[in-house]
């Protein structure tokens, strides 16, 4: 029921991590605040071909399109490289942010398309300074979501703490009590967590393998020295101590890989369950149906019994009035 309670002390934690760059951000942003220079002093700058002021607004916007969608993908290699050191949590966090500054300058080309097609029935303001204001607009959205971006960055290259996704190492499938077998914490995300954990102990083994390989390397260069020095110990102790780890995270995976296929075969029978709950809802939902069309039919026997009944007792009342006075001309 406590699975890998001392992995935290026994296993590498952050001592492999590397800070992530932030000089291709740092260069997005300076063209950003280049592109807004060009935005709002356009009309000086562009001024000896005033007739292509259009078409050059437009055509700086398509390259800052392309720009972003290149840099995005830097991004999206840069986030993938934290979230492989074990920072899944955090990674996620980056990852929504990363997609915003593609899409602002793509709704931003959108826009000055559009102003460009109705451009004979706009009069509110003229066509450049409509372009000019879109395009300063999607920059300054970019700008922030960038500076928001290296803020959180920076967070992370300046914290020293253990991965989050270590937390997985308590097993996000714990029973309740010991009364109840295994249920489900955060049960959608399962799969996505022990799967980020396989990967941060994969490259765990092989920084573990690369360190293995050189105390090896090592150690074999001071038994070739007759000098029977101290060194030599220490590296035979670390080797051990490594080689441990290495064996010790090789258990955790296979661990995490039969606590991975449980989880699937539990989702697995969730979603039959689901499944057999739909189709016995299906024939709830079918059968009330068939009742309801049932009791309409009924109601529409008991209106025509009613109906003839109302008949049947007028036709009664009237054959009284008759009979009586029948009874009262033959009393005359």
């Amino acid at each position: 029921n406590c699975r890998f309670l001392d992995i935290p002390d026994d296993a590498p934690l952050f001592g492999n991590r590397r800070p992530t760059c932030l000089i291709g951000s740092v260069f997005y942003c300076i063209l950003l605040a280049s592109f807004a220079v060009l935005a709002v002093g356009a009309t000086w700058i562009i001024h000896p071909i005033q007739g292509l002021i259009f078409q050059l607004l437009c055509s700086c916007n398509v390259a800052l399109l392309v720009i972003s969608g290149i840099f995005q993908q830097y991004l999206v290699y840069q986030v993938q490289k934290i979230r492989l050191q074990g920072y899944c949590v955090f990674s996620q966090k980056l990852k929504h942010i990363i997609r915003l500054p593609f899409a602002t300058i793509a709704y931003g080309t959108a826009a000055m398309l559009l102003v460009m097609v109705w451009d004979p029935d706009i009069s509110i303001l003229s066509i450049s300074t409509l372009l000019r204001i879109i395009m300063l607009a999607e920059v300054v959205c970019a700008a922030s979501f960038m500076s928001l971006y290296i803020g959180y960055v920076h967070q992370y290259n300046s914290f020293d703490s253990q991965p989050d996704v270590l937390k997985s190492l308590y097993s996000p499938l714990q029973p309740s009590n010991s009364l109840e077998g295994p249920r489900y914490q955060d049960g959608g995300r399962l799969s996505d967590q022990l799967m980020a954990l396989l990967q941060y102990q994969q490259v765990n083994i092989h920084f573990l393998s690369e360190e293995l390989l050189g105390l090896q390397e090592s150690l074999s260069k001071y038994e070739r020295s007759n000098d029977g020095s101290a060194p030599q110990v220490d590296l035979a102790h670390l080797l051990a101590a490594r080689d441990q780890e290495l064996r010790t995270l090789s258990a955790e995976i296979d661990q995490l890989q039969s606590e991975l296929r449980l989880a699937r075969s539990l989702i697995d029978e969730k979603d039959a369950e689901m499944q057999r709950i739909r189709s016995t809802n299906n024939q709830y939902v079918e059968e009330n149906e068939r009742l309801r069309t049932i009791l309409g039919e009924w109601s529409c026997r008991a209106a025509k019994l009613e109906r003839a009944l109302e008949l049947e007792r007028i036709s009664n009342l009237e054959l009284q009035k008759k009979i009586t006075t029948l009874k009262s001309q033959s009393y005359e």
